[in-house]
């Protein structure tokens, strides 16, 4: 009925104003075009933009890339223990001593010394968070595969070389991690981000530390030679690199769409210097001197924790890589709450 009367109502104006048929005409074509936009305008009104996980303004948005974010560094975290979870297997099978063992973890670390620093002024002046992480997530990838693919030929020089160029990578995509999580996620939120970000890389050592032995010992035990085995089950730790790589490249491109959305300029946020470090303040260095003697005291012993409680109490293999990963694991009980308080 209303429709009837909105017909009727041009032709009773056009008959009080004098108006000719062609003009009526002319004024209800005006009049259907603004009723088409105002339809396409409401119709816009449930675009992707405006729906809830959608909108990168929506607190439910950021938590969606919250999920990438810590699948970021999953892959590192899990390869990062890959030797720890076979120390022995890779001695005996390799055919080198604990010495030579080691240097799969020093040339990891010998690279970051200086390369976290020049990483996170990459990230921020050079390269931009989305092109860093991918690049330093390209790294850990070619590192796992040459470590793997030097098991898997027998040749203990590739497998160091494959750590090396993992090292190259591993520590900065921690940095690119944390520019993200600092780029959506403001105030009280922050900590919480960080403790969950730690938590879940943590599950990935972990998995690593439970896993790996067994897939040797039991689900590839008809795979020969051993260092063909070997190689097979450091090529899973690949996999978990290829999709925390592919989880930087979906990151990347919401990080972008929201760029766009929300006007967002790339080179938005607090921008740093070099020059910067002279004006840490005292409290920061203690900090980093925390940091510096939990390493020297922690890792050292998780690389080496292995063979030790085999040797020492008689632990198999299966087992010590069990206590082993009690550090990872009780971590991720403690840090979130922490991290709350």
């Amino acid at each position: 009925m209303s429709e009837e009367k909105e017909a009727l109502m041009p032709a009773r104006d056009s008959a009080s104003l004098g108006e000719s048929d062609e003009e009526a005409e002319t004024r209800r074509a005006a009049a259907a075009v603004e009723n088409s936009e105002v339809a396409r305008q409401g119709r816009r009104g449930f675009s992707c933009e405006t729906f809830l996980p959608c909108d990168p303004r929506r607190w439910l948005h950021r938590f969606l890339l919250l999920f990438l974010m810590c699948m970021l560094s999953f892959g590192s975290y899990y390869v990062y223990d890959n030797p720890a979870s076979l120390e022995k297997t890779i001695i005996n099978v390799m055919g080198v001593s604990v010495t030579q063992y080691a240097l799969l973890y020093s040339l990891y670390s010998w690279p970051n010394v200086i390369l976290s620093v020049f990483g996170g002024y990459l990230i921020d002046r050079v390269l931009g968070v989305r092109l860093g992480t991918l690049i330093f997530s390209g790294f850990v990838c070619l590192g796992q595969l040459v470590f793997a693919l030097g098991a898997f030929v027998d040749k203990y020089w590739l497998m160091l070389v494959g750590r090396f160029v993992f090292g190259l990578g591993g520590e900065n995509l921690a940095v690119a991690q944390n520019n993200y999580a600092v780029l959506w996620f403001k105030g009280k939120e922050l900590n919480m981000v960080f403790g969950i970000l730690l938590s879940v890389s943590r599950i990935g050592s972990t998995v690593n530390m439970n896993i790996n032995q067994k897939l040797y010992s039991h689900y590839f035990e008809n795979v020969n030679p051993n260092f063909v085995r070997l190689g097979t089950v450091l090529f899973i730790g690949l996999g978990f690199c290829l999709l925390s790589l592919l989880a930087g490249v979906v990151l990347g491109l919401f990080d972008k769409r929201a760029e766009i959305i929300t006007k967002r300029k790339s080179g938005d946020g607090e921008r740093i210097s070099l020059k910067d470090i002279k004006d840490f303040p005292l409290r920061l260095w203690i900090i980093f001197l925390v940091c510096v003697c939990y390493y020297v005291t922690v890792f050292p012993f998780i690389g080496l924790a292995v063979i030790f409680l085999m040797e020492k109490y008689g632990y198999e293999a299966k087992q010590a890589n069990i206590i082993n990963s009690l550090v990872s694991g009780l971590k991720i009980d403690y840090i979130e709450p922490v991290a709350l308080i």
